[in-house]
């Protein structure tokens, strides 16, 4: 029998991540995402998770997706275009748009989906996609994806993007300008109200990634638009509905012409099956709680603010970060992960970033600070990571 099964070649990769010190088998979770969890059978601190706002497992959410569930099942049996289309999905599109302050909201069954589905509906084949080079994984896919042309512009630099709008303007018919609304390894928010300037100026349309600014930035969590006050003026918002909302799911806000469109043409919901009630019923519920109150992202600012001071007064690099992602930044690769894996030893969890996800040379570990975490648990964590700073001689 031919040995071409053997995938030899992916055994030969596999065995460089071994030699590089970044092969890495996945954490098992044995509990729900919580700021304290039970991790490979280790009750552990958690601060590695995107549930911002502490929804991932609230009283409130769970029993929304049960009821949920026991009217429309666990399934919704079709695509949304033949049958897949439930009155549940129907509303809360018509909450989200009320809570986003814009015209409408689309759902996807991820934010990966969003952007994969959006872009190449909104380009095509004469137009250009101008885009932040720090921008998510998923909107360089979605790029990719589109017929349109790319100019890439160097990170959060106004010069730059200028430059690329002023040599695009003559040459294209539409120009899209992409970036993601806080940027997920460093933290920092996108210079949103001088990207819409220039937008303006050079007639373009803007969208902006808003997943980490979901339930983050802006009144009760309502992202970066509002946090600037731009609504109406930002043409594409994408939001998360699986980070701070805690669920699963993506959409994107905007005008009921968008909506429109992406009605017949967004491919992840023309060919995926929509989601599920259970799903569905909670991310409902999630921004019902955000419309009723500001004290969620109220104890989420204030647990990330005591985080970063406590850090930064040990002395790590904690970056530039404006939003609770705080990273602590290490350097080398194989020096990142073994951090990380004294940190477990000594009962936090924070997994170590390393390139491809961020350049060579910045290893991190990003902590994740979330409303659902205690000042003890705070402290704790601080103690450990400056028990492992002093033994790796990083302190």
């Amino acid at each position: 029998m031919s040995n071409v099964h053997e995938l030899k070649f992916l055994k030969e990769k596999i065995q460089e991540l071994k030699d590089q010190g970044v092969y890495r088998k996945l954490p098992v979770l044995e509990s729900a995402s919580g700021a304290e969890v039970l991790l490979n059978g280790k009750r552990v601190i958690n601060l590695s998770s995107n549930n911002y706002l502490g929804f991932a497992n609230h009283p409130r959410l769970k029993s929304a997706a049960i009821k949920a569930i026991e009217e429309y099942g666990v399934g919704s049996g079709a695509v949304r275009t033949i049958i897949g289309n439930m009155k549940l999905h129907e509303d809360l599109e018509t909450v989200l748009a009320k809570f986003k302050r814009e015209e409408a909201a689309f759902v996807y069954q991820s934010g990966f989906n969003c952007n994969a589905g959006t872009i190449q509906a909104i380009t095509e084949a004469g137009d250009i996609i101008i885009s932040d080079e720090l921008n998510h994984a998923s909107i360089i896919d979605g790029t990719r994806l589109s017929k349109a042309a790319r100019g890439i512009y160097k990170h959060s630099d106004m010069d730059s993007l200028e430059a690329i709008l002023k040599e695009s303007r003559e040459k294209y018919r539409n120009i899209l300008i992409i970036t993601d609304g806080v940027f997920s390894m460093d933290g920092d928010i996108a210079k949103l109200p001088e990207i819409v300037q220039l937008a303006e100026k050079y007639e373009a349309m803007t969208y902006v990634d808003d997943a980490h600014g979901s339930g983050v930035l802006g009144e009760s969590g309502r992202g970066t638009v509002d946090h600037f006050g731009l609504h109406g003026r930002i043409d594409f918002t994408i939001g998360t509905l699986s980070k701070a909302i805690g669920v699963v799911g993506g959409y994107v806000a905007g005008s009921n012409t968008m909506y429109e469109w992406l009605n017949h043409r967004a491919r992840p919901v023309l060919f995926s099956t929509s989601l599920p009630p259970a799903a569905v019923g909670a991310i409902t519920e999630a921004i019902n709680m955000l419309m009723e109150s500001t004290e969620y992202t109220d104890r989420l600012w204030e647990n990330a603010k005591y985080f970063k001071s406590k850090m930064g007064t040990l002395g790590f690099d904690i970056g530039n970060s404006e939003t609770p992602i705080t990273p602590v930044i290490i350097g080398d690769e194989a020096k990142t992960m073994e951090f990380s894996k004294r940190l477990l030893e000594k009962g936090v969890f924070v997994s170590g970033i390393v390139f491809p996800t961020v350049p060579k040379g910045t290893g991190r570990l990003r902590c994740m600070v979330t409303a659902g975490h205690s000042k003890e648990q705070l402290d704790e964590a601080v103690e450990a990571f400056k028990k492992v700073g002093e033994e790796m001689g990083i302190l």
